[in-house]
Formats: C-alpha cells, sequence, structure tokens
C-alpha cells in the first residue's frame, strides 16, 4: 500500500517518531489489520530516512506484536488480538520497567561482539559466588563513575540475580523469623513478599517530602527493631529524596541505636547529578548497599550488585550463595558489563533519562494537581495520593477502561500514615500509549464524569 506516515515531534529519534506512527495509525484505523506495509527501502525513500531505521523501526514493531514479517512476502498489521497494546485493549502500567528502547537497539550488535570473543565459552562454567571478578571490578568503576556509590569497593561487590536477590541474601543474614523490618510506610512491594517467606514483620514509618522520618526510625527502634530497609533515592512509590542533613541524621541513629540498614539505591541512575551521597557513605558499618542494571538497561539481564559492609558479612553471604545457587549467572552480567566498558551504557542511560523526562512532563501536563510531582522529573514512577477509598475506586475504573495500575494496597506498609496510587511511566511502549493511557487514568480520576458515563446504557 502507499502508507506515508505523519513524523510528529513525540520522540527524541527518527526510528522512535516512525514507531510512534505506527502504533498511532493502526490505533486509528488508519492501518487495518492484514494491511501490508511498504518495503522498507520504498519508505526509507519517500519518507528521506535511512533503510536501516526503516528496517530497524519494522523489526521492533514485530516485537511488540504491531506487525507480522514472512520473508518472501512483507511485513503485515498484525491481527487486532494479537497486538500489544490491543487498539482498544490493555495498557499496563504497573509493572516499573524502564523504556527498553535504547537498549534493544544495541543488543544484537552487542551480542555479535561477545560471540567474537576467544574466552566466550568460558561463561559456561562456574563463576565464584561472588561473581567473575572482572564483572565486579567494571560494575564498582561504574558505581563509583555514575555518582551512585563513590567509595564502592570491588572486593566488598557481589554480582546477584537482580536486585530482588540481593535484598533476600541481606535480609537472611539480618532477620531471623519473628524480627521485623523496618521501611518506609509506603514501599517497595518486595520488601513485604520478602518478609513473609521469611516469618519477618515489616513495620511502616511515617514520611514526609524527604522520604523517612528520623523520628519515627527513632521510636520503632526503641522497640526492638533492629533493621532498616530504606530507598532515599527517588522512594518507591512516592519518588522523594531524603536530603544530606536527611541521611546524617538517619546513619547517626542508626549507630545510637545499633541498627543495620539496606540501602536500596536502584532509582538514583534516574537522578544523576542530583543525589546527596548514599547512606552507604555516611554508615559503611553498619549498611548494605545495593544497585543494579534493571531500573535502566533491562530487568531480562538479572544482574545486581550487593556491597557488604565487611568481611564477615561478605563471607557469610558467599556461604548462602554457595548453599542456594552454588554460583551466580554470568551472561546477563557479561553483557552489563560489556555496555559499561565499551560506552554503550552511557548513551543508554542518557537517551533512557531523556525519555523519562519528557514522559514525567506528559504525566504532570495530563493529571495535573492529582499527582504528587516527583524529586526529580525524570523519575520513572509517578505518585498519585489520595485516600484508601478512591485509590482502590479509581484502579478500578481505570481497570475497566483497560488500564492496569499497580493494586493500591500493593505498596502500602501503613495504610493509616498514607495511601495513594502508584503509575509506572517507564511501562507504556511509547510516548504514545502512554498519552492514551493517561487520558484514560485522568477520567478515572473524574468520579462525576465517570460514574455519568456508566449509568449511560
Amino acid at each position: 500500500m502507499t502508507w506515508t506516515p505523519t513524523l510528529q515531534d513525540d520522540a527524541d529519534t527518527v526510528s522512535g517518531r516512525l514507531l510512534s506512527a505506527l502504533r498511532r495509525d493502526i490505533a486509528e484505523g488508519r492501518l487495518s489489520p492484514g494491511t501490508r506495509l511498504p518495503p522498507h527501502r520504498d519508505l526509507a525513500h519517500r519518507l528521506g530516512i535511512g533503510i536501516g531505521t526503516v528496517t530497524s523501526v519494522y523489526g521492533e514493531a514485530a516485537r511488540q506484536g504491531l506487525l507480522t514479517a514472512t520473508v518472501g512476502r512483507g511485513s503485515f498489521v498484525a491481527d487486532a488480538v494479537a497486538r500489544s497494546d490491543r487498539g482498544d485493549g490493555g495498557i499496563d502500567l504497573s509493572r516499573n520497567v524502564p523504556p527498553l528502547g535504547s537498549a534493544q537497539r544495541r543488543l544484537p550488535a552487542t551480542l555479535a561482539r561477545l560471540a567474537r570473543r576467544p574466552d566466550l565459552g568460558l561463561l559456561l562454567d562456574y563463576a565464584p559466588p561472588a561473581g567473575l571478578d572482572a564483572h565486579r571490578r567494571t560494575a564498582a568503576s561504574w558505581l563509583r563513575r555514575i555518582g551512585a556509590f563513590p567509595d564502592a569497593r570491588a572486593d566488598r561487590l557481589i554480582v546477584t540475580t537482580g536486585a530482588q536477590q540481593a535484598m533476600t541474601l541481606a535480609f537472611d543474614i539480618l532477620c531471623a523469623p519473628g524480627d521485623a523490618i523496618m521501611t518506609e510506610a509506603a514501599s517497595y512491594f518486595g520488601v513485604r513478599s520478602i518478609a513473609q517467606a521469611g516469618g519477618q514483620a515489616t513495620i511502616g514509618l511515617a514520611m514526609d517530602e524527604e522520604g523517612l522520618l528520623p523520628d519515627a526510625l527513632d521510636r520503632a527502634a526503641a522497640s526492638g527493631a533492629r533493621v532498616l530497609y530504606t530507598l532515599p533515592t527517588l522512594q518507591n512509590p512516592t519518588g522523594r529524596i531524603m536530603g544530606e542533613q536527611r541521611r546524617r541524621d538517619i546513619a547517626a541513629i542508626a549507630r545510637r541505636r545499633d541498627l543495620w540498614i539496606v540501602e536500596d539505591d536502584l532509582y538514583s541512575i534516574y537522578a544523576t547529578g542530583g543525589t546527596p551521597a548514599p547512606l552507604a557513605a555516611h554508615a559503611p558499618e553498619r549498611c548494605f548497599y545495593i544497585h543494579g542494571t534493571s531500573k535502566v538497561f533491562g530487568p531480562g539481564l538479572r544482574t545486581g550488585f550487593l556491597i557488604a559492609p565487611d568481611d564477615d558479612r561478605f563471607e557469610r553471604i558467599l556461604r548462602l550463595i554457595r548453599a542456594r545457587i552454588y554460583a551466580p549467572a554470568t551472561m546477563g552480567p557479561t553483557v552489563a558489563c560489556q555496555w559499561i566498558e565499551d560506552g554503550s551504557a552511557d548513551e543508554i542511560v542518557a537517551e533512557t533519562l531523556d525519555e523519562m523526562l519528557a514522559r514525567g512532563r506528559l504525566a504532570i501536563e495530563r493529571l495535573g494537581a492529582a499527582a504528587s510531582p516527583p524529586a526529580d522529573p525524570r523519575c520513572p514512577h509517578l505518585w498519585l495520593p489520595m485516600p484508601e477509598l478512591e485509590a482502590e475506586r479509581v484502579t478500578a475504573r481505570a481497570l475497566r477502561a483497560g488500564i492496569t495500575l499497580t493494586p493500591p494496597s500493593a505498596p502500602v506498609i501503613d495504610p493509616s500514615l498514607i495511601s495513594g496510587v502508584r503509575l509506572c511511566l517507564g511501562a507504556a511502549a511509547d510516548r504514545t500509549e502512554l498519552g492514551l493511557a493517561l487520558d484514560r487514568i485522568a477520567t478515572a480520576l473524574d468520579s462525576r464524569r465517570t460514574e455519568a458515563a456508566e449509568a449511560v446504557i
């Protein structure tokens, strides 16, 4: 067919604008299921762009389920039920994942480059329990370079199967069944899952605009709790950042009360250049520091980093690893470290931050006063504070409109202190899809408009 898309200024790259145009024309019916798209060369000539750009966009569209491709026949618009966006159907904003396009575009060339490595076959052997030394050195260097942890030491760093395993390992050596884990009143759902599996309780602590309140921590510690899990930078789900003095105060309480800190710093990558030093820099002798690649390179790499506070805890964690999995995987960390070493990581981070800045501005524009702006506009999650019952109703209305949101109860540790709805802005395929989702959420937030519409027969 003679399809000539209109490329709008809704993405930073030509390929991004072409993919958005394709998605938009499918969603609005200009491209119906079964329509054959122009050959790569023809469309490239018509738009005045490179044939490689068209090829990469067709490939990405096929991966997302928008197109089907058959060698010798061409590319066709997929059937509506097979498409990932399903036309007027579901958009999932419940998963806190980054926009994957930047990493996806680089992955094929990276795998081809790795295939030429003479030592590739060695990756099939068991790694040491802390991970390959080369990976540990590269990871520690990266954490120092991006300013996440200026004092990161390779000899205390353990490569884990994602940050979730790093959390589990830390809690396993700090907590016994019946102990309590303190955390913010709303926090990452995984901490509660780990606590439930280990027989621990969770204590939600009061927050303000900088996150965890020192007085709340002090009072909870006075009752006997000894472990704190916290996300001081772009706290999940609220997007708040703990200031420098607040971090010093938390570290001082931890020393006075003899507390252990498990610091989840995964989201600091989205506040690059504007974040105080981590808690681990203020209380290195009692802090387990967690970082990783899931929130910027992609969760499928399953590559996390855990830095232990001392040699004794480092060795205890290694004993757990030997007992449970014997050795960490090597393929995901190899890809991540290749990107760090060849400069691709810097490009992926920069492109992802630019994309999240645009998405964050779009969300604030569409949702207005209903949203609580995060401490850094590049934050991948957005918090909508509201009463508990209203949060459940908004989530249900959004679901009826085809938008899946994080269940309001999932991140809430103490519902008497905080309630609301979390939106994950990186999960949408592109800004066009995100804009559609935000418009439906805005409608769901307007209860009078929604209920009136539902009453029409």
